[in-house]
């Protein structure tokens, strides 16, 4: 009965994870102009797709060094626990591609960008994912042993959503601004959202299965906390009224508020006191505002959906947030250290910045990572997939 239980508590988890990429697709193809909404829908089905493949053949062995093609019987042991565990952790790692998917969005090709969501799904997130949760290659221990304890990330505001976000700055970086974003002496020309009940839709889908995201990451029945549940409401609840107050009212800033502070709170949503979550919460919804208008106000960086300051600066606060909330001092269950909070953090940040460009960069010398000037100026949707997302009735 209980290995029972365990298989059915961490499919649902999977399930609900699984309709975040749902969430992932119409948050970007309500903020994407029209002529690229039907490549936002289709990069996020066959990223995960493509993450699939890479994560069960190659990503799930580096992480935790089991491969199914040798298990046999054993795959229905407990229940087939282990099957469902695999499909429960390949939704967070087919979430990197899809937070990448958003910065490149309206100017990236298609094919090459599989096969970057290929290295990304089975080599450079599995490597990080195996130091945090499986305690590969000795990190950990070092931690634990230097300063008292090892680097704490419950479900992953560095290992998912910064890792995405810091791959995702290097291939934005890589891929330049479209065209048409920026003038020549500096000025800077909106592209504004397609459509704003798609972008609500997405924030909405992403936000309801995140309480999968991150409860379900205790993995087993007898790990679940109504914490971690009440945890991530609250960080939600603050990054929503933050985002609203620091972003005058706008509705992408809104509706992205409630998704900074539950990227912000998945690492400590269990060591955490409500009231730490609240403030982490709202720090990231602050933060996300300042960190989207400057990047692409002031240095011109054209990450569309923002995953850079959400994704990236957002899970690397919560990170940090997980080692000064979760503190006894702080009202939370202690257990964590502040200095391998910012040294696990940096870690992770890093091997996504310098791998992401790596696979990106060979990939540009290789392939090119752009649409041409007049592909862009027709559409990804057009260029790509030969259809628009309303074509005219005849």
């Amino acid at each position: 009965m209980q290995n029972s239980t365990d298989v059915l508590f961490i499919l649902l988890g999977a399930i609900m994870v699984l309709a975040m990429h749902a969430g992932f697709a119409f948050l970007e193809v309500g903020t994407v102009r029209k002529k690229n909404q039907v490549n936002a829908l289709v990069k996020i089905i066959m990223d995960f797709a493509v993450s699939t493949i890479a994560y069960f053949f190659i990503g799930y062995g580096i992480a935790y060094g089991i491969d199914f093609l040798q298990a046999g019987p054993s795959l229905i042991d407990s229940n087939g626990y282990a099957l469902v565990k695999f499909f429960f952790l390949l939704t967070f790692a087919a979430a990197i591609p899809a937070i990448v998917s958003g910065g490149i969005a309206e100017r990236a090709k298609f094919n090459p960008q599989l096969i970057a969501t290929f290295f990304l799904a089975g080599f450079i997130y599995p490597f990080f994912e195996g130091i945090s949760w499986n305690g590969a290659y000795g990190i950990q221990a070092w931690l634990e042993t230097s300063y008292g304890a090892g680097f704490h990330d419950f479900a992953g505001s560095i290992v998912v959503h910064a890792v995405g976000g810091w791959i995702a700055l290097a291939a934005v970086l890589l891929l330049g601004p479209r065209h048409g974003r920026y003038g020549k002496k500096g000025e800077v020309y909106a592209h504004p959202p397609s459509n704003i009940p798609f972008l609500a839709l997405g924030a909405w889908i992403l936000t309801v299965g995140w309480f999968g995201f991150n409860v379900m990451s205790a993995q087993e029945i007898d790990g679940i906390s109504g914490l971690v549940a009440v945890n991530s409401l609250m960080a939600m609840v603050g990054g929503t009224l933050i985002a609203c107050l620091v972003g005058r009212n706008d509705p992408g800033f809104v509706h992205n508020g409630p998704l900074a502070g539950l990227v912000a709170v998945c690492a400590g949503s269990d060591i955490m006191h409500p009231l730490g979550a609240l403030v982490t919460g709202g720090i990231a919804g602050g933060l996300f505002v300042y960190a989207f208008t400057l990047t692409q106000n002031k240095w011109k960086i054209d990450d569309v959906l923002g995953v850079w300051p959400l994704h990236g600066l957002c899970g690397l606060w919560g990170g940090i947030a997980a080692g000064i909330f979760g503190q006894l001092s702080m009202g939370g269950l202690g257990g964590v250290s502040l200095m391998s909070q910012f040294i696990g953090s940096g870690l992770g940040i890093s091997i996504a910045f310098f791998g992401g460009y790596i696979v990106y960069g060979i990939l540009k010398m290789i392939l090119g990572l752009r649409l041409t000037q007049e592909e862009e100026y027709d559409g990804a949707d057009l260029s790509i997939h030969k259809i628009g997302a309303t074509p005219p009735n005849d």
